[in-house]
């Protein structure tokens, strides 16, 4: 009975071991990393590099890279994740390369209208703009409406009016004007002027405003963990290209496009905002966590799977109390970087 004892205590902890060794490559990789205390993303999409040149990639890994450092810099001095969050955003905001602050995308009307927020995981405060045309960091100003006054969101004038007021730089609306971006309006103009052009990806729809075609990327977001132990993220965005009717995405959304818990994870968003916003997604990654203790691969994953069935497209970066992360999309690329605790960074673009 002993010896028989004894082959089932080895049969079973021969099949423990196979049972952990089993569990899914990427999520052990994942949870297995070295402590994060930040990361970007600069939008996601059909990002190949076939249609990549040596410099053009070269000029977005720099920008990633400044950003990262930027942020990190901030923890470094023991300054809070959202003032890391914040730092690393006006670094891609002032970049021409990304659909945010100067390099953001313009309407059917040929105007720029940016959208911004941010959430603090340790109180669950939260700010946020959209559809302004002449404050330089969204993003700032978003901070400014969770700091210094009794709101979460404002929009247009209104923000733009209380931005004066609480000192933030403006400039005139020609400051966002962009080559690049201006020929990828008079592009889809000219194909179909009652259609719209998302920054993302390739899906269309006979819908009037949501053709969705990918020419160019760059919804921009940051998740940050500071040395007291709090989470922030932020997502700034430039929208739509050729958008018309005030149309708003997820990103200034709070559980949209952005969300953060000390008690969970730090979530920001990029792609197709309406299946962001009708899936509350970065909120929905904190719920699986909280409520089914998934780890931030198991709830990043499943948000941005549930939105590829619904006909979405795009990724999120997500950070958890550790300073795990997890950078899901559904698209061929997605810009995206990250900084370790003791200041390694690695920037990526491709699947």
């Amino acid at each position: 009975m002993k010896i028989h004892a004894m082959i089932a205590m080895i049969i079973g902890s021969a099949a423990v071991v196979a049972s952990c060794n089993h569990n899914d490559g990427k999520e052990k990789q994942d949870m297995t990393k070295e402590q994060f205390v930040l990361a970007i993303h600069g939008g996601a999409g059909t990002i190949l590099k076939k249609n990549m040149t040596d410099s053009m990639e070269q000029a977005y890994k720099t920008v990633l890279e400044q950003a990262l450092q930027a942020g990190y810099s901030q923890l470094k001095q023991g300054s809070s994740s959202l003032d890391a969050v914040e730092q690393a955003i006006h670094v891609m905001e002032d970049s021409p390369l990304f659909n945010a602050g100067k390099g953001a995308v313009f309407t059917n009307a040929g105007k720029n209208e940016l959208d911004a927020s941010i959430m603090d995981g340790k109180t669950l405060a939260a700010g946020a703009v959209a559809g302004v045309t002449t404050i330089r960091n969204p993003i700032s100003a978003a901070r400014a409406v969770m700091e210094k006054s009794e709101h979460v969101m404002m929009v247009g004038k209104g923000a733009e009016e209380f931005a004066k007021q609480v000192g933030l730089q403006l400039v005139d609306p020609s400051y966002f004007w962009t080559k690049m971006r201006w020929d990828a309006l008079q592009k889809i103009k000219k194909e179909d002027s009652t259609k719209t052009q998302l920054d993302h990806d390739q899906k269309q729809s006979s819908r009037l405003g949501i053709l969705n075609k990918d020419y160019k990327f760059g919804t921009v977001g940051c998740v940050a963990l500071d040395n007291q132990g709090n989470l922030a993220a932020g997502t700034s965005t430039g929208g739509m290209t050729n958008k018309k009717f005030g149309r708003v995405g997820d990103s200034p959304i709070i559980g949209a496009g952005t969300y953060a818990n000390n008690a969970t994870c730090a979530v920001s968003c990029t792609g197709w905002g309406e299946f962001y916003i009708r899936n509350v997604a970065a909120y929905s990654v904190s719920a699986l966590m909280e409520y089914k203790n998934d780890n931030v691969w198991q709830a990043g994953q499943a948000v941005i799977d549930r939105i590829g069935k619904m006909g979405g497209d795009g990724g999120m970066i997500v950070m958890d109390k550790e300073g795990h992360v997890a950078m899901p999309f559904n698209t061929e690329g997605m810009y995206r970087g990250t900084v370790t605790k003791e200041g390694t960074v690695k920037v990526e673009i491709y699947k």
